[in-house]
């Protein structure tokens, strides 16, 4: 028995060496250099966030096509003048016959008939300017700016509602990692208390005090701490990922966080439940729905007609003479200058009115199915509501449970100190066994990674109140 306890005890001193691998041994140099390196505070995360995120930037591009499009409706409000110059060369053969140009292009020469095909061509050219006011619309025009104006207000909710998310986002990520990495602490510290008993005890087998059997427990709890230990690692290693890409980081280094969060807890000024109302996805979705109204008066407004004020100024030049005749075909010239100079003008001004009378049929079901929509969006308003009602009910309910824990952690890590150096002592004596040791070693392990839990469970509450709530600031003022 002696022999075999002297092979599986051999060099006992330096077995916690031996069981720390490769990776743990990154993870404590990783440590070291970021000791120094000044911590990320939470605010300078949520900015450098807020700053290079791209969904954030993508919701501020659509903004901008918004107030493009929105600067174009005012634009609508400006005549339409196009200015036409054109010079070609053909030939003029007419003929009579019947000719509707739908869908087709044709060529607008004009000249005589004749007999047979004549292949006389001259130089041409028109020169047009055409004018085209919409004075009038009937509303139609002011339906329309209104409604690229509730669009930007949509876009501009929606991008708040997108900033608003995305620091809660960072801030729980930024909670998250803070407690993964002290949780790798505690699972230091509990690698730590494991590797002091199994020295003790692989010396008091050694030297006969123990059964064997001792040293397999602690053999059994060395493990048991290093597979917490490297869960730990790899946990925090998760979450350190999620932070990193909510920043738009590209560092894979740890991350050095405010510990400042383990020391004090927020001053609650006011727990009343509080209300959703400046919520911005409250506000988002009321936008959504503004839009749908203004869309419905849009469309309403386009069933009626417009009121035009054109006016047409044109000039023509032709290498033909006015008095070309099949009789008479040599009375043309190819000189382009004298083709393109122009010889005739005319000019046509005007008002029109066109209304498709029809279209109120077509209209009536399209403001039917936007009407439609806006109900929808009004049941979404509503679900979104209810939910933000009821978390933020839980989340007042969180804090004071969460503020209930912490009081009482004090009082059980306290407690399994005391039992934990008790058993400790007794058994270095052997005054108690192993097994007792064991549940003294798990209890302050457990009250460690309570009272971290606690801290962090205080800050989380708050900030699922401040993201029900809409009051971002109710957090962030807290933060120090």
């Amino acid at each position: 028995m002696r022999r075999f306890r002297a092979e599986l005890f051999k060099e006992p001193f330096h077995l916690l060496s031996k069981l720390l691998s490769p990776a743990l041994v990154i993870l404590f140099s990783l440590k070291a250099a970021a000791q120094n390196r000044s911590p990320l505070l939470l605010s300078e995360a949520i900015q450098t966030g807020l700053h290079r995120y791209q969904g954030i930037l993508a919701k501020q591009n659509i903004i901008r096509a918004s107030e493009a499009l929105l600067r174009n409706a005012g634009n609508q409000y400006l005549p339409n003048v196009v200015l036409g110059l054109q010079q070609d060369y053909g030939t003029v053969n007419g003929q009579y016959g019947p000719l509707t140009p739908y869908g087709v292009t044709g060529v607008s020469s004009s000249g005589p008939t004749y007999p047979s095909q004549s292949w006389n061509a001259a130089f041409g050219a028109t020169y047009l300017i055409n004018t085209n006011w919409e004075v009038f619309t009937f509303g139609k025009l002011t339906a329309q700016i209104r409604l690229s104006e509730q669009r930007v207000k949509r876009d501009s909710a929606d991008f708040v509602q997108e900033e608003f998310i995305h620091g809660v986002r960072i801030s729980s990520a930024y909670l998250n990692l803070l407690i993964a990495q002290r949780l790798i602490k505690n699972a230091e510290s509990n690698l730590n208390r494991a590797a002091r008993l199994q020295a003790v005890v692989l010396a008091r087998t050694k030297s006969g005090l123990n059964a064997g059997v001792d040293s397999s427990v602690a053999n059994a709890e060395v493990s048991a701490a290093k597979l917490s230990l490297i869960s730990a690692v790899g946990n925090e290693q998760q979450l350190r990922s999620q932070l990193t890409f909510l920043i738009d980081s590209t560092s894979t280094q740890e991350i050095m966080l405010d510990s400042s969060f383990f020391k004090n807890i927020p001053a609650f000024v006011n727990d009343t439940t509080g209300n959703i109302i400046q919520n911005p996805q409250v506000k988002y979705y009321q936008a959504i729905i503004d839009e749908s109204r203004f869309t419905a008066s849009y469309l309403r407004k386009s069933i009626f007609p417009s009121l035009n004020i054109f006016g047409i100024g044109q000039g023509r030049g032709s290498g033909f003479d006015y008095n070309y005749a099949p009789e008479f075909t040599s009375r043309y010239t190819k000189n382009y200058f004298a083709g393109v100079k122009p010889g005739r003008a005319n000019y046509a001004a005007g008002v029109s009115v066109a209304w498709n009378i029809l279209s109120i049929k077509k209209i009536k079901e399209q403001v039917s199915a936007q009407n439609f929509l806006t109900e929808a969006y009004k049941n979404q308003s509503d679900l979104v509501n209810s939910q933000l009602k009821n978390q933020l009910v839980l989340a007042s309910q969180r804090i004071t449970n969460s503020l209930q824990s912490f009081r009482e952690v004090p009082i059980e890590y306290k407690a399994a100190a005391d039992a934990y150096t008790q058993k400790n002592v007794l058994y270095k004596n052997g005054l108690t066994n192993i097994v007792d040791l064991q549940q003294a070693l798990y209890a302050i392990n457990k009250a460690e990674t309570d009272m971290s839990i606690a801290y962090i469970n205080v800050w989380q509450a708050l900030l699922l109140k401040a993201a029900t709530s809409g009051d971002f600031n109710l957090f962030l003022s807290q933060v120090k």
